[in-house]
C-alpha cells in the first residue's frame, strides 16, 4: 500500500466519521431551535391569532356604547374646555354616526357598522379599559405589539416563539400577514425579534405577496438539488461549530433550512384555490371591493396557517398613515363617517367569517384570538372637523377562543368614553393574560440582555382573571 493510498483511506475514514457527527449536530440544532418546548404549566391555548387594526380604531364607534354621547351631543365635554390633544383643540361631544344594537344572548351593545362581528359577541371577552403610554401611531403600534413604545424590543409573537418553539416542521413558527395597503406604522418593528435571536422574528407574507424565490428552477435536477443541500448542511454545521454562540449565524442557517422545507409546504398552504366555493363566498374573497377581497384572502390564508400548526399569526387590517388621514387606516381625524364606512365593510365580513370558520373546525379549542388597535379616539370632534383625535387614555381590545370566557366585559370607561375609569388595564396586563393562556408565567419568561433579565411585560402586568374560562 502506498503512502498516497493510506492518505486517501485516512481522509475518507475521517470524512465519514466527521459527516456522522455533522449530521447529528445538525439534527440536534434543528430540534433545539424548532421543537415544541414545555410551558410552565398546562396551557389552555397552543396558538395565537392576533388581528390588528392600525390607526387607532374608535372604541366609541365600534365596541364601547355610550348613550351619554347621544344625550349630550353638541355640548362641551365637562372639564375639558381648554384640553388639547394630538392634533390640537377639541370641539364639542359628538355622538356616533351609527346606532348601537344589542347582540347575542348577552345583549352586548355593538355598533351597527359591524353586523357580522356582532354574531360573535357571546364568545368574546371585551376589555373596555385599555390605556396606552403614547398617543402617536408608530410608538403606539409597537407598544401594543412589544409592550415598549420604542423600537428594539421583541414582539409578543417572538417571545411566544422563543418560549414554546414550533408546532410544525415545514412552516414558520411566527407569521405576519400584511394588508394589501402596506405595512402598519413602524413596519417590521411590530413583528421583530428585538434582542432575541433572529430566528424568532416573524416571516412576513400575504395572499397577494407569497414568499419569493421558493420555486426550484426547472434547469436544476431534484436529486442534484438534494445532494447540494445535504452538502451545505454539513459545511454549515461545521462552520457553526467553530463559532459557538453566534445567534445570527444559527438563525440564518435555520432560515435557509426552513426555506428548503417551505418549497413544498408554503405553496400548498398559500394555494387558496384548494378551498371550496362556499368557503370563498363565506369570506368574500371575490368581492367587488378589491380591498375587502384582498383582506378576505388574508383571513383565509390565516386560517390555513393556523390549521397547519403555525404558532403565532399576526393579521393586519389596514396599513400606515398617509398624507390623507383615515385613507389607509382607521385614523379618522377629519371625516369619521366616510372613513369608517370605507373601513368597516372591509373588516366586518372577512373577520367574522374567519372566527366562524375557526369555530366550526374546532380550531378555537387551541387558538386564542386577540383583537388590538394602538389606542382609541376622543368622544369629541376635532375642532373644525367631523372626525376624532387620538385618545390613549381609553380604548377597547377583546379576546376569544381557547381559555377565554365568552360574553363578558372587563373594565369600563367614564360616561363619555374619554378615560378608562374602572379596572384600568395596560398592555402589560393584556399580554400577561395571553401568556397565562399559553401556559406561561409572564414573570418567569425572561431573556438575559444588557445585564438584566428582560420580560415581555417589563416589570409590570397582572393577569385579567375575569376573562379566563
Amino acid at each position: 500500500m502506498t503512502g498516497l493510498d493510506r492518505t486517501r483511506r485516512a481522509f475518507l475514514g475521517d470524512m465519514t466519521k466527521g459527516m456522522a457527527g455533522v449530521a447529528l449536530s445538525r439534527l440536534l440544532l434543528r430540534d433545539l431551535a424548532a421543537a415544541p418546548r414545555a410551558p410552565h404549566f398546562a396551557p389552555k391555548a397552543k396558538q395565537v391569532l392576533q388581528i390588528f387594526c392600525p390607526g387607532g380604531a374608535s372604541h366609541v364607534d365600534l365596541w364601547d356604547y355610550k348613550p351619554m354621547l347621544e344625550k349630550y351631543h353638541g355640548t362641551p365635554l365637562p372639564g375639558a374646555a381648554t384640553e388639547v390633544t394630538f392634533q390640537g383643540k377639541n370641539g364639542n361631544l359628538m355622538k356616533s354616526p351609527w346606532a348601537f344594537r344589542p347582540a347575542g344572548q348577552s345583549g352586548k351593545m355593538i355598533s351597527s357598522l359591524l353586523p357580522r362581528m356582532a354574531a360573535h359577541v357571546d364568545d368574546m371577552a371585551f376589555i373596555h379599559s385599555m390605556t396606552s403610554r403614547t398617543n402617536t401611531h408608530g410608538p403606539g403600534c409597537i407598544a401594543m405589539n412589544t409592550c415598549f413604545p420604542r423600537e428594539g424590543f421583541p414582539s409578543a409573537g417572538s417571545w411566544v416563539s422563543y418560549a414554546l418553539g414550533s408546532l410544525n416542521e415545514n412552516l414558520p413558527t411566527y407569521v405576519a400577514v400584511q394588508d394589501l395597503r402596506g405595512e402598519p406604522p413602524n413596519g417590521k418593528a411590530n413583528w421583530g425579534n428585538g434582542f432575541l435571536p433572529a430566528q424568532y422574528q416573524a416571516v412576513a407574507l400575504a395572499a397577494h405577496q407569497p414568499l419569493r424565490n421558493l420555486a426550484r428552477p426547472a434547469s436544476v435536477d431534484p436529486a442534484a438539488e438534494q445532494a447540494t443541500r445535504d452538502f451545505l448542511h454539513a459545511i454549515n454545521a461545521e462552520h457553526a461549530g467553530a463559532r459557538p454562540g453566534n445567534d445570527e449565524l444559527q438563525a440564518r442557517m435555520s432560515a435557509y433550512e426552513l426555506a428548503a422545507k417551505m418549497q413544498l409546504a408554503a405553496p400548498e398552504v398559500s394555494d387558496l384555490a384548494r378551498e371550496p366555493a362556499h368557503v370563498h363566498a363565506l369570506y368574500g374573497t371575490n368581492d367587488a371591493n378589491a380591498l375587502k377581497a384582498a383582506y378576505a384572502r388574508n383571513c383565509l390564508l390565516s386560517r390555513r396557517l393556523l390549521e397547519k400548526g403555525v404558532r403565532y399569526v399576526s393579521l393586519y387590517c389596514a396599513s400606515r398613515a398617509s398624507a390623507v388621514d383615515g385613507l389607509l387606516n382607521w385614523d379618522a381625524h377629519k371625516t369619521l363617517k366616510a372613513d369608517y364606512e370605507r373601513h368597516a365593510p372591509i373588516f366586518d365580513q372577512p373577520t367574522a367569517a374567519l372566527l366562524a370558520d375557526l369555530k366550526q373546525r374546532g380550531l378555537l379549542n387551541d387558538v386564542l384570538v386577540i383583537w388590538c388597535s394602538e389606542f382609541g379616539r376622543m368622544p369629541t370632534h376635532q375642532e373644525g372637523t367631523a372626525g376624532r383625535d387620538h385618545n390613549p387614555d381609553a380604548f377597547t381590545t377583546w379576546m376569544m377562543g381557547a381559555g377565554v370566557k365568552g360574553g363578558v366585559s372587563h373594565g369600563a370607561t367614564d360616561e363619555f368614553g374619554r378615560r378608562s375609569a374602572v379596572d384600568v388595564t395596560t398592555v402589560y396586563d393584556f399580554y400577561a393574560t395571553v401568556l397565562r393562556l399559553l401556559g406561561l408565567e409572564h414573570e418567569k419568561l425572561t431573556y438575559y440582555h444588557n445585564g438584566a433579565n428582560r420580560r415581555l411585560t417589563d416589570v409590570h402586568g397582572h393577569v385579567i382573571e375575569r376573562i379566563l374560562a
